[in-house]
Formats: structure tokens, C-alpha cells, sequence
């Protein structure tokens, strides 16, 4: 993020002659300079100078494809801006776009105002110029309303410009895949060539004798450093340090995360897949190498599942420097007690330490799948606090962003003998009517679970993708959303064909 930009644009006109105009440049740069110093706002917002007829419009929207550092625009229209000259370079932006509808005072200066003001302060109606062209184009865009200085303006600024951040991120992102999907599995599939159009990544498939060439190259000297590593950090279970019954499991967990890294570091992959029916040549499914990896930022899913792998690496860059975590999950038991029914999420191995609640202990336990060895694992349960569950699922037709908000809790009892990390949850707006949404909108089993991404962040991330988001929360009504789903299928259907 610390390379990356936001450019502030201001739209204008020369009806209103040099004077006004040298004031509208003076004020959008205080506007982007107490912007810029926003704690609010993880980019660099950048002054960009008043535009005021088309060619300077289309050649600053050249500039910004152009420009490797510039991860979307903030527009706003100091005063009227006529919205035809912005037709040429609005049509050809590649970037995403906030509309922030502000002006540069926040109060009316009820004693002094006069036209002079009223023709330098036209945002009320020369915002909405904009607005129209924006809708008139289709433009996906985010609107903002408030004065600039308002702690709730610059927070939702901030949200977007960690979105546009996960976005620029993602433009050109390369995934691996060892091995291919789980046998049968559907929604784990989907059109890799569909995804790269709407997202902008690529998805490969990389044979897993070409990973164990790696970690076959993997030295003693860099497996005792990081078991020495994993000793000062994680409570090892004595079986498994120098010494004990295990040790070797652990090393060959340590060799499985440096060959693993090493292979996406060289092939400069920012997230990966496995899946336990295709570990020819491993030994242990990578259970610990995973949820370390994970917790260094990459995209991980389990049994091929590469749109989750995507979507975790896209939310890992939203939630970089924000308290809370973000893991890959799986909705794997319930307790369906009617006084307070809850989900417990796991999965085999793959959990992130990144939400763990305490010091997480390192351990190995059979794993009853896979014909392998007993692999090594980290054990935690998560913390208690709102989070949610979001899962990206390809419809054919098109791809639907889902989001559950939920309640995480702490384990009334304790859970002995469960040796993966978990996490407990209870579902807004209920038990019932989350899990029958969930299932009605085809939600995957798979999903990328976050106490630090928020619904805001996923309704900026599907605005800019263009696609369906469905979003399960404390006031869905079943039948609601069922209608909204019917009503989304026609949208969907219609949508690409809609002209400007």
C-alpha cells in the first residue's frame, strides 16, 4: 500500500474565469493534502490539477492506465463541471472511481454569502451533473456524501482505498494449483478463462512432482532454522522437538514450507491450492506449511479450490495493518441446540494462525484421509467478536460474491480431543434463516472467513468487479432474499446487454 496512490481529480470550467478557478485549484490541493494525512486512508492521495474541458479529462484517464502506482481515482466537481467533456476519458479509464460529494466549507457563511460564493461553491448541483453521465455510462463508481473532514467520510474513503489496493493486487495475480480439483466436487470448478476476464488473475495447474523437486533441494541448515523458529514461537508438543518420537514429521513440515514458498516465490504465484487426493511424492499433506503461508499473506484453498484461494489473497491485502484476522474456512459441524444453535468452522489442517486467540501449540495427529503420514499441525481456537463468512461461487452465467455476518464466540466446553484449529460462530440474522439463505444463494462450503474485512469492503470489491453480491445480515428475511435472487437473475441475464 506504501506505493501505491489515490489521485484526487477536480472537475470545473472556464465559464468562471481565472481568478475562481485559481481558488478551486487551491482549495481541492487542502482537500487532498488533509486527505492524504488522513490515519483513515492507507494510500497516498494525490493532487491532481483542475480539469475543465475533455482533452485534459482523456488525458489525464490515459495517464492513470498508464501509471503503475495509481490504484484509482477520488472525482469530485468543486463547481459545475458540464459531464459531456467527461464522456472521452470515462469511457477509456480502466481505474476504479469514488465520487465524493462534498464541498470545500462545511458551513454557509449566512452573513456574507453572495454569488460570488454561490458561483465558486456549486458542488450540490455540479456533483449530481456527474452523477447522472456516471449512471448514464453504467459506471461503477462508489458515492461518498459528507464534508471531507467528517471521520465518517475519510473511513469510507479508507474502506475503498483498501479495496482498490486488493484490486490493483489482484491485475495480473498468478495462482497454482498442485494437482487438479478434488474428485466430484463442483463448486470448487469453475471457468478459469471466465474468472482472468471478470478479475483480472490466471489460474494454472502445476504437476506436485514439480513441488517435491523443490523441497527436495530444501537444506538441513534451512530446516533447523525454522524448527528452531517454530519452537520460539508455537508451543511444540514435546514429541515433535529435537529429540523426540516425531522430530523428523516436523522437519519434513518445515521442508514442505520452505519448498512451498520457494516454488511460489520463483513463480511469482501469490496464492496456491492442494488437495489430499494428489500428494504423489509428499509425504504429509501440507497442513502447517499452509496455515504459515497464509498468515504471510498468501491465498490458500483446499481440495483445488481456486476461487477461494483468490478471494483470501484479495482479502489479505484489504485487511493489511487492521486488528483481527483472516483465514480460510470451512462450515463443518453445527451445534443445533434451538437455545443457541452454532457453526463450528475447521477444517483437515488448513486454519491461519493469523486468528488464533492465543499461542497456538504445534502438534501432529493422525489424519484418517489421504494414505499419508500423520502430519503436523497448529492447534488454537479463534477469538470471540463480529466477523464474517464470504465465498465467491461461479453460477455459469456469471460469478455471485456471498457474505454471511456473523458473531464468533468461545467454546462453552472445552475440545480435547478435535486437534485442528477452529472457530465457533453464530449466524446473523439467525441460525435458520442464514443457512437456508446461504444454501438458496449457492454458497460454497469453502470460504474466506475475517474479524477485520468488512461487508462494506466485499459491496466496494463486487461494484468494481461488476459482479452479483448477495449479503446475509442481521435484517435479511428469507423470502426477501429469495425474491432478490429471482430479481438478480434477470438483472444478470439483462445487464451485458444494456447499451450506453
Amino acid at each position: 500500500m506504501e506505493q501505491l496512490e489515490l489521485w484526487f481529480v477536480t472537475g470545473s470550467q472556464h465559464l468562471y474565469g481565472d481568478e475562481t478557478l485559481r481558488q478551486v485549484a487551491v482549495n481541492s490541493q487542502a482537500i487532498a493534502s488533509a486527505l492524504d494525512a488522513s490515519p483513515s486512508i492507507p494510500l497516498k492521495v494525490v493532487f491532481k490539477p483542475v480539469l475543465t474541458d475533455p482533452a485534459a479529462v482523456r488525458n489525464l484517464c490515459t495517464e492513470a492506465n498508464s501509471s503503475p502506482n495509481c490504484a484509482g481515482l477520488v472525482l469530485w466537481m468543486h463547481t459545475f463541471s458540464p459531464a459531456k467533456m467527461w464522456i472521452g476519458g470515462l469511457t477509456s479509464l480502466n481505474k476504479p472511481i469514488a465520487h465524493l460529494h462534498t464541498q470545500f466549507n462545511r458551513d454557509l457563511p449566512w452573513a456574507e454569502i453572495d454569488m460570488d460564493f454561490m458561483n465558486l461553491n456549486q458542488a450540490a448541483h455540479g456533483d449530481r451533473e456527474a452523477g447522472f453521465l456516471h449512471t448514464r455510462l453504467r459506471l461503477a463508481r462508489k458515492v461518498i456524501v459528507g464534508h471531507w473532514s467528517d471521520s465518517e467520510v475519510q473511513a469510507r474513503l479508507g474502506a475503498w482505498a483498501r479495496v482498490v489496493s486488493a484490486w490493483h493486487d489482484m491485475q495480473g495475480a498468478r495462482f497454482c494449483r498442485f494437482g487438479d480439483n478434488m474428485r466430484e466436487v463442483s463448486v470448487t470448478e469453475g471457468n478459469k478463462v471466465s474468472a482472468e476476464m471478470k478479475f483480472g488473475f490466471s489460474v494454472n495447474t502445476y504437476g506436485v512432482g514439480d513441488l517435491v523437486q523443490v523441497l527436495d533441494a530444501v537444506s538441513d541448515a534451512e530446516i533447523d532454522a525454522l524448527c528452531a523458529e517454530y519452537e520460539a514461537i508455537y508451543e511444540v508438543a514435546p514429541e515433535l522437538k529435537k529429540g523426540g518420537d516425531h522430530h523428523e514429521s516436523l522437519r519434513y513440515g518445515a521442508r514442505q514450507e520452505i519448498g512451498i514458498e520457494r516454488f511460489l516465490t520463483t513463480g511469482g504465484f501469490k496464492g496456491y491450492t492442494t488437495t489430499f487426493e494428489d500428494l504423489h511424492g509428499l509425504k504429509q499433506l501440507p497442513g502447517l506449511a499452509s496455515q504459515r503461508l497464509m498468515a504471510k499473506g498468501y491465498g490458500f484453498g483446499a481440495e483445488g479450490d481456486w476461487k477461494t484461494s483468490a478471494l483470501l489473497r484479495f482479502m489479505k491485502v484489504v485487511a493489511e495493518g487492521l486488528p483481527g484476522g483472516t483465514s480460510f474456512m470451512e462450515d463443518y459441524t453445527y451445534h443445533m441446540d434451538p437455545a443457541g444453535p452454532q457453526v463450528l468452522g475447521a477444517h483437515m489442517l488448513e486454519i491461519c494462525p493469523s486468528i488464533a486467540s492465543a499461542k497456538p501449540k504445534l502438534e501432529i495427529h493422525p489424519l484418517g484421509i489421504g494414505g499419508k503420514d500423520d502430519p503436523v499441525r497448529l492447534v488454537f481456537d479463534a477469538p470471540a467478536g463480529p466477523a464474517l463468512n464470504a465465498t465467491l461461487v461461479d453460477l455459469g452465467n456469471r460469478f455471485r460474491l456471498i457474505v454471511n455476518e456473523v458473531n464468533a464466540v468461545v467454546p462453552a466446553h472445552p475440545l480435547p480431543n478435535l486437534p485442528v484449529a477452529r472457530a465457533l460462530w453464530e449466524c446473523k440474522p439467525d441460525f435458520k434463516t442464514a443457512l437456508a439463505s446461504w444454501i438458496y444463494a449457492g454458497g460454497a462450503h469453502h470460504t474466506g472467513f475475517s474479524y477485520s474485512v468488512t461487508t462494506e469492503h466485499l459491496r466496494d470489491f463486487a461494484e468494481i468487479a461488476g459482479i452479483e453480491i448477495v449479503v446475509i445480515d442481521a435484517d435479511t428475511k428469507l423470502e426477501s432474499l429469495r425474491n432478490e435472487l429471482r430479481w438478480n437473475e434477470v438483472y444478470y441475464h439483462l445487464a451485458p446487454g444494456i447499451g450506453r
